[in-house]
């Protein structure tokens, strides 16, 4: 069976499961914090997710991930057919997460351990947040996902990578992702509402002290 390293906490973990259980894929979730000895056994850059596919490969890399379970299990495709179609989903995910997951994850000191956040930083992630929000409002259609009728990855890479800008967002930039974007919130509420996405939110809670507890173990050190 397929085995998921990482932690439910983590978005790019929830993007690879989401992606798992809305194929119907069976697989095993082991729980793994970064540079744990059970991360670095399956990845050796130590980060989460990772995954040992069915034949006992070890691959990482969240985009990777998904682009070898769209290859290996051909049900529910969440890539369209059509060439230019297909990139548009890829060029919405590299779009979320260059300039709205990664910029706002420098935030994240800030948000989980109360860290003072020098004004540049301030500005640059500013700075590429607004650059994110701008490509999706001129790519995207929300009718009703962000590329018409029909599920893709683009959405579903978005809808996680969110939760950093969303969290990080307003305390520390006085930002709300969900008035920079219309359409977004109604979106957002919609892919809120699937039974996979209720039980990766509730696996997500579930693991919060594990990993509250983990991160204030890395302040220690």
């Amino acid at each position: 069976m397929l085995t998921l390293h990482g932690f439910p906490y983590s978005n790019y973990h929830n993007i690879v499961k989401h992606v798992l259980m809305h194929k119907g894929i069976a697989f095993e979730e082991n729980i793994v914090y970064p540079n744990s000895a059970g991360i670095l056994a399956v990845n050796p850059t130590g980060k989460a997710p990772a995954m040992t596919t069915e034949s006992g490969t070890c691959i990482s890399e969240s985009s990777v991930l998904v682009d070898y379970l769209e290859d290996a299990y051909a049900n529910k495709p969440l890539y369209p057919k059509d060439t230019d179609a297909r990139a548009r989903v890829r060029q919405l995910m590299k779009i979320t997460e260059l300039y709205l997951e990664l910029p706002a994850r420098r935030l994240l000191p800030a948000v989980l351990g109360n860290m003072p956040v020098e004004p540049h930083t301030l500005s640059e992630v500013r700075a590429a947040l607004d650059r994110g929000v701008r490509s999706i409002n001129t790519l995207a259609c929300f009718s009703p996902h962000l590329l018409g009728s029909e599920l893709s990855l683009a959405d579903i890479y978005l809808r996680y990578a969110l939760s950093i800008p969303k969290s990080a967002g307003p305390p520390i930039l006085q930002w709300d992702v969900s008035k920079e974007i219309p359409g977004l919130a109604q979106w957002d509420e919609m892919m809120a509402s699937s039974d996979i996405a209720k039980q990766i939110d509730a696996d997500r809670v579930a693991n919060t002290e594990d990993f509250m507890a983990y991160v204030a173990q890395l302040g220690k050190k």
